[in-house]
This record gives C-alpha cells, structure tokens and sequence, in this order.
C-alpha cells in the first residue's frame, strides 16, 4: 500500500506539472483521491467521496490519469474509480477475510526449524553445514564463515532462522544477532544521518555470539557499509564467534563486494542451495499438508509439484490457499481449486513496479549522498556520479522518456538528460569498475 501511495502521488505531481490539466481541475477533482490498490499489476483502483463526483472523474479525468500512471510507471495502466462506501465495504470483508484466515491456521506452527526444512538433494549439504554450525560445542567454530548462496525463495532464511534456533536452544544467554543486509546498511546510514554516532551501532553488532547476515549482497557498491562490515567482520572473526552469511550468489559473482570482504567470505565453508528437484518438492507440499492438518490427493500435490518448480514459498503458499478455499468453499480439494490457485500465486508474486524515487534512493544509498542531493544543482563530483548513474539506472529499468526523467530529476531540460546519458554511456564502456557497480545497483533494485 505504501508503495503504490508513492507512486500515485508521484502520478498527481506529474498530471500538475506537466499541465495535463488545469490547476482548477486538479483542485476539484484529482487532489482529493486516494490510493487503494494495484489490482494485478495494472489495474490502479482509486478511491473518491461521493459517487457523483466519481462519475465526473471517470467521464472526464479518466484519460488524464491513466497518461499520468503509464508515463510515471513505464506502461500501460487502468483506472478504476470507487467511492469511499464501496471503499469501507471492501476494507470490511478483507478483514473479515484475514480473521477466517487465522482462525483457519490457528495451532498450524510451521517455525522455521531444522525439523521443518525438507532436505533434499539440492540443499543437502547446505542443511548440513548448518546443523553442524548450530549444533557445535567447540569454543571455536568450525566453519567460519558459513557462507550459503542460492536464488530466492529457497530455504537459505529457513537455515539462517534454524541456526538462530537451535543456538539459542543450546546457549540460552547468546547474544544472537540476524539482519538483512538492506538493514544492516540502513541503520549505519541512520546512525550517520541522525546521531552523527556509531558508538552504538558498533556495540551491537560487535557484542554478537553469533551474527546472521541474510541478502549481503545488498551492502555491496555502498562504501560505508562495507567499511563498517569489515571491522565488525574482522572484530567477530579475532574473537572466535561464529558468522553465517547468505546471498543470492557466491563471493565471486557480487562484482562490487570489496576484495578483502569477497575473500573473508571464502575463508570459511560456501555452500550452494538449488532449485528442488520433484521429489523434494512433493515432500514439501506433503510435510506443509500435515502441519496444516490437511489431506491432498495425490494428483493434486503432483500438478503443483509440476506447476510450481523454482520457488518453495509458492509451494507452501499453494497449500495455505488450498487449506482456505476447503475451509470457506466446505469442497474437497479438487484438480480444479488446484489450478484456481496456483493461477493466483503466479499473479500475486508479479512484482511491485519499481518507482523512480526506489531508484534514486538506492544510488543515492551507494554513493553516501542524499536524494535531494541527486535532484539538487549540486556540482561536487560525488553527486554529480551519483545523479548520472541514476538517470541511466531510470532510463534502463522504467524506460521514461528524457522529458519525464528531467522533470523527475529537479525540472531538467530534455538537452541536459542528453548529455548526462551520453556520459555515463562512454564512462560505462571504459570504466569496468563503474559498469559493475552500475550492474549491481539495477539488479539489486529489481531484487527488492
């Protein structure tokens, strides 16, 4: 919900600014809406007061609006118009919804543990490495660092939460720390900005028993986060405590993670985890049924098995939904509610669009300057890097015209757009370094 705000209210600024309709208008009528949803990635559902002012919205701003969505959002969007008591009922039945839906997995624990990660041959060396790291007695640890690398949706937070668990279990008083690596880089920049101290910050993260490090991937091209992580890297690794790293690819292919951090990484013991071969995923579908108290015939739990084949969180969100559709539906788990479902997976896991603010944001966060710098006139080399490198990154990911960019970039004018492209294309092909920054800012925004 926070992000499509953004976007619509990023929408309102440009149907202002770019004069696609009268301050008047926009007063009246375009002001005043709200952001309810994206329905299916395409649909933008608005809300409004009164059901007469909704019919003069859609007979004569519904063009407008949707112009102003598909130049912000680099394609083709619909406007659907509510009124707010058509809002508030909807805004009912899905809380309704929500408490069927617990009442419906109440006593269904699926903590993430050891006892509830399926092994398979995919991820059986992974898992292994795990519970020897979690199960230790030694004073020292023996792979250190762990390092588990595989694509998303996985297991690879599964095994980091097991680890936490299990440690706990045998070490009660273990000062066990788990963050993101999105986290770890946000709250160094909010120490920096805030307090202007990282006193605290360097006590927490130093004082840890055991830290896990999930996505490190995102700390990479960010100078004063890897900075920071290196020292409390190296102050961990001298005191003996144990470090477990996760990432969506090995040491070597995170191209701007700093060598002395890429070769810490390989010190220990890397382990890869794959996409789960069909056996595996049956027994995941099988293992999630029985915790859910829920019977799947076998011809059900092979079509998803079959359908969903890269993603274990689909898998088990297939079999959550199955759960519900029997409980509200009062049916037997058919082929067809199979196939209903795995429909809607496949449509809910399309991605959120990526808006231009996630963009300048995450350079902004690589290259330790602000967004407002970035919009800003400001001719320090540092920024002015930092605002043609986002430029480029708008241009690649969202495909905005160089007027939209301009005016995302502070009011620029088409020829300034231009020639900061022109720019950071040649320094691209001559720059090997900046070309794989760049890489890693566009994939680790696409990530989030």
């Amino acid at each position: 919900m926070t992000s499509f705000s953004a976007v619509f209210e990023s929408v309102k600024k440009y149907i202002l600014e770019a004069e696609l309709i009268t301050s008047v208008g926009y007063n009246s009528w375009i002001k005043g809406l709200t952001a309810v949803d994206l329905e299916d990635g395409s649909v933008a559902v608005l809300g409004i007061n009164h059901e007469f002012a909704r019919d003069i919205v859609e007979r004569n701003y519904t063009d407008v609006l949707e112009k102003g969505f598909s130049d912000v959002m680099g394609f083709p969007v619909t406007v659907k118009i509510i009124v707010q008591e058509d809002l508030r009922n909807e805004m009912y039945a899905a809380e309704r919804s929500k408490a069927e839906m617990e009442n419906i997995f109440e006593g269904a624990k699926y903590e993430y543990t050891f006892d509830t990660f399926i092994v398979g041959r995919s991820n059986e060396f992974a898992y292994a490495a795990c519970t020897a790291v979690a199960g230790s007695k030694s004073s020292s640890p023996i792979y250190n660092p762990l390092f588990i690398y595989g694509p998303s949706g996985l297991g690879k937070t599964h095994l980091l939460t097991a680890i936490a668990h299990e440690f706990k279990k045998n070490q009660p008083y273990a000062n066990i720390i788990y963050v993101t690596g999105e986290a770890f880089a946000n709250e160094l920049i909010g120490s920096i900005h805030q307090k202007k101290d990282t006193s605290q910050f360097h006590q927490k993260y130093r004082s840890a028993d055991i830290l896990l490090v999930d996505d490190i991937q995102f700390i990479a091209g960010k100078e004063s986060t890897q900075e920071e992580f290196f020292h409390t890297f190296n102050d961990l690794y001298k005191m003996g405590k144990q470090i477990v790293l996760t990432s969506d690819r090995p040491p070597k292919d995170i191209k701007t993670l700093e060598d002395r951090i890429r070769t810490r990484c390989e010190w220990g013991l890397i382990a890869d985890i794959s996409v789960p071969d069909f056996e595996t995923r049956m027994a995941i579908i099988k293992r999630k049924a029985e915790l859910l108290q829920l019977v799947i015939p076998d011809e059900v739990a092979e079509y998803i098995a079959n359908k969903l084949k890269t993603n274990i969180r689909q898998l088990e969100g297939a079999v959550k939904k199955l759960k519900a559709s029997k409980h509200l539906l009062g049916t037997q788990i058919t082929l067809s509610m199979a196939q209903s479902v795995i429909k809607d997976i496949l449509t809910d896991s399309q991605p959120i669009p990526i808006t231009v603010e996630n963009i300048i944001t995450e350079v902004a966060n690589v290259y330790n300057v602000t967004s407002d710098d970035i919009r800003s006139n400001k001719r320090q080399q540092q920024i002015s890097v930092a605002r043609k490198v986002s430029i480029y990154c708008i241009r690649e990911i969202t495909g905005l015209s160089q007027e939209a960019i301009g005016r995302e970039l502070g009011g620029r004018d088409h020829s300034t757009i231009t020639y900061s492209l022109n720019n950071i294309e040649e320094a691209l092909k001559k720059d090997q370094h900046l070309k794989e920054s760049v890489d890693d800012i566009i994939k680790n925004i696409r990530d989030k």
